[in-house]
Order: C-alpha cells, then sequence, then structure tokens
C-alpha cells in the first residue's frame, strides 16, 4: 500500500512538469526569425540562414517575392523582421517613414545582371542577338515591381529597341517567375540574375554596368530583436560577404 501511495505522489510530482514542458514546447525553443528576401537572392539567402541557424540555433523561415510586392506586404503589416530588398529605395523609405529600425539599413550586395536563354543562340553577343530580333518572346521582371525587371527596361531603352520589342516581352511578377518563363520555353530568352544561371547551360551575356543603373541592394532591420540583429552583422561580415559573392554578387 505504501509504495502505491509513493508512486502516486511521483505521478503527481512529476506530471505537473512534464506539462509545462510541452506547453512551453521544450525548454529551449526560440521566437521564428522571418526574412522577407528578393527573389534574385532567394538561393544565397537560403545558404546564409542555414549557416547561421547551425551556429546559433535561431529558428529562421524566408519568404521570397519582388521587392515591390513585399514592401507593400510590410506596409500593410506583414510580420517580417529582415527586409533584404533588391533596391535601396524601398529600405529607404521604410526607414525614413518607419517601420525599420534607424541605422540598420546597409548594401549588402550589388546585383548583375544578365540576357540568357537555355538554349545556344548567340547571347554572348547580347546587343547583335537584340538587335537581329530572331525570337518570339523575350523575358523581363515587372519593372514596376522588380528592380532587374526596372534595370533590364533601362537596358532596352539605352540600346534604343524598347518600343520595338515592347510588345514582344512578357513580364514575371519577380525574377524569379522571369527566370521560370525562360527555363520553360515560355520565352526565348530572358534579362535575369547573374547569381541564377551561375552552372546553368545555355548562353548568357553579362550586361555592361553603363547600360543600366546598379542594382544596389539593402537590407534593413523591421523589428530591432537580437536575432535580426545577429543575422544582418553575419549578412555583412567577411564570411557572408564571401558567400554572396559566390553566388556572383558583388559586395562593398
Amino acid at each position: 500500500m505504501e509504495d502505491k501511495i509513493g508512486a502516486i505522489r511521483l505521478i503527481f510530482t512529476i506530471l505537473p512538469l512534464a506539462l509545462l514542458l510541452v506547453s512551453c514546447g521544450g525548454t529551449d525553443q526560440r521566437p521564428e526569425l522571418r526574412i522577407a528576401v528578393a527573389s534574385n537572392f532567394k538561393t544565397p539567402a537560403t545558404e546564409l540562414v542555414k549557416i547561421f541557424q547551425d551556429r546559433t540555433g535561431e529558428n529562421i523561415t524566408i519568404t521570397a517575392g519582388s521587392t515591390g510586392k513585399l514592401f507593400a506586404q510590410i506596409r500593410n503589416g506583414a510580420p517580417y523582421d529582415v527586409f533584404l530588398a533588391a533596391d535601396r529605395a524601398r529600405p529607404e523609405l521604410l526607414e525614413s517613414e518607419g517601420p525599420a529600425a534607424a541605422g540598420s539599413r546597409f548594401t549588402y550586395a550589388l546585383g548583375k545582371l544578365v540576357l540568357w536563354s537555355p538554349q545556344e543562340i548567340g547571347t554572348n553577343s547580347g546587343p547583335e542577338f537584340l538587335e537581329k530580333g530572331e525570337f518570339e518572346k523575350l523575358a523581363i521582371a515587372n519593372p514596376k515591381l522588380a528592380p532587374f525587371g526596372k534595370a533590364a527596361e533601362e537596358v532596352l531603352r539605352n540600346l534604343g529597341i524598347w518600343e520595338r520589342f515592347e510588345a514582344r516581352l512578357v513580364r514575371g511578377e519577380d525574377i524569379g517567375q522571369t527566370f521560370q518563363f525562360v527555363s520553360t520555353g515560355n520565352a526565348d530568352a530572358g534579362f535575369v540574375a547573374l547569381s541564377q544561371v551561375k552552372g546553368k547551360t545555355g548562353s548568357f551575356w553579362e550586361v555592361p554596368q553603363e547600360l543600366y543603373s546598379p542594382i544596389e541592394q539593402q537590407a534593413v532591420l523591421l523589428k530591432d530583436t537580437d536575432a535580426g540583429r545577429g543575422f544582418l552583422r553575419f549578412l555583412d561580415s567577411e564570411e557572408g560577404k564571401k558567400v554572396i559573392r559566390k553566388f556572383g554578387y558583388d559586395t562593398r
């Protein structure tokens, strides 16, 4: 009888502790760090996040999309903690008007635009390929939403052929969708990010910088947390920059 009473007492001693651990999700649960990232930078961001998670144990999720669309979501209260944009204009607005943390904004990468096709069609000589016009569809990202799309429009205008080909353009919502248009054959070629075609077959022309405004990609902290600041420090470290350069970006 005494053994049974002792066992019952032990159960009632342990049970509240077990329930407490379950309700808390364990003793090492961390709040989620939510990062909004421009589509062109999704692959590098995924690698950077994995390194940072392995080192810190932080719980991180990534949402990729066009810079313009993510910016609109943030303005409407989307619960992101960090924004990795493909331009500087929108991070500047978020810092000056809110909700971004003052002084947290910096350039983490300089994007590079390329004209790419999975086929060997001579895009290595980009102006010649465009001037001949021997294609049905040319893909660009939406210039109103995606900085890489805006850069593509600048290139075509500076080459004097925007009006000639405007009706043959297919516009992706972001640079990720633009890449899909080309890779699936829905467009013969397209202007995408260099990072997207690293290691890919086909032919591409790296557009000279003088044909488009620099794609200065900036990061900004939306919620001032230790995890967010820690990730941005890592992004701006030499180790982080080495990963970024590996994917075809320049850094400062």
